[in-house]
């Protein structure tokens, strides 16, 4: 996927969840936390995972594209979550 994709996924993805939270403020701060938690496990996840292609001696576009890869995931998983309905 090339870059400009992802971030415009990333950034429909922000503002549907933006949305969400600004029709429904009594549930924002349950939602915001679950989203903070989110971003953490999939940053942490790329973080190990960029560790490990390091340390096997990896190219260092090898080492990046294993450090996003999580993120990029949960934001093509919620992207389609949120264009499902």
């Amino acid at each position: 996927m090339t870059p400009p994709v992802w971030l415009a996924e990333a950034g429909f993805v922000f503002l549907a969840h933006s949305v969400q939270l600004w029709a429904n403020p009594a549930r924002a701060a349950a939602r915001l936390t679950h989203l903070a938690a989110e971003k953490q496990k999939a940053f942490a996840e790329g973080a190990v995972k960029a560790g490990l292609a390091a340390a096997r001696g990896a190219a260092p576009q090898a080492i990046a594209e294993a450090a996003v890869a999580p993120a990029r995931r949960r934001v093509r998983a919620n992207a389609r979550k949120l264009t499902k309905g």
